[in-house]
């Protein structure tokens, strides 16, 4: 298994051991430590780009999951059959975005990282939100591993779609 962080941003600073260790951590209670995973975090322009591109959304945003099993179900692991299979995908995540966020809220910016990037493993393993009932799904199941990380860690993460249905 490799996790590469990459901080292609120079806007806001990045504690990427914390982080490091937060997604780690996460992947052992998914199960999925096995996989290849690619965290880059990336400033408001570049997000706005990304979000552009792929949603036809020009705003920036917090996150974008890139999974490499696109028709995967929620709940399901992936099952390679090669060595270059075992690869989860891409998550971007709008640091400059969850900054301003986490400032407009007095969030932790730290935390909530971690919370994002959570939501960003859940869309690669499957987890959607255009539904009520996808909403509900997602939410379970990043509260479930939230909780997990929370009794590992001694902290107390709330998933980021608690208050969206």
């Amino acid at each position: 298994m490799s996790l590469i962080i990459r901080n292609l941003q120079k806007i806001i600073p990045l504690r990427r051991i914390p982080l490091r260790r937060s997604i780690e951590t996460l992947q052992k209670i998914l199960n999925v430590q096995q996989f290849d995973l690619a965290v880059i975090c990336v400033n408001n322009k570049n997000i706005q780009l990304l979000n552009s591109t792929y949603s036809q959304k020009n705003v920036p945003t917090d996150v974008l999951s890139f999974p490499f099993y696109e028709n995967l179900k929620a709940g399901e692991l992936p099952q390679p059959s090669f060595r270059d299979e075992y690869n989860l995908g891409d998550i971007f995540l709008g640091v400059e975005y969850i900054y301003q966020q986490c400032q407009e809220n007095g969030e932790d910016y730290n935390n909530i990282l971690t919370v994002t990037a959570a939501h960003g493993l859940c869309h690669l393993l499957g987890y959607q939100h255009n539904t009520e009932a996808e909403w509900k799904q997602m939410y379970q199941k990043e509260k479930q591993i939230l909780e997990a990380l929370n009794g590992i860690t001694g902290t107390n993460l709330q998933p980021l779609t608690k208050n969206l249905f």
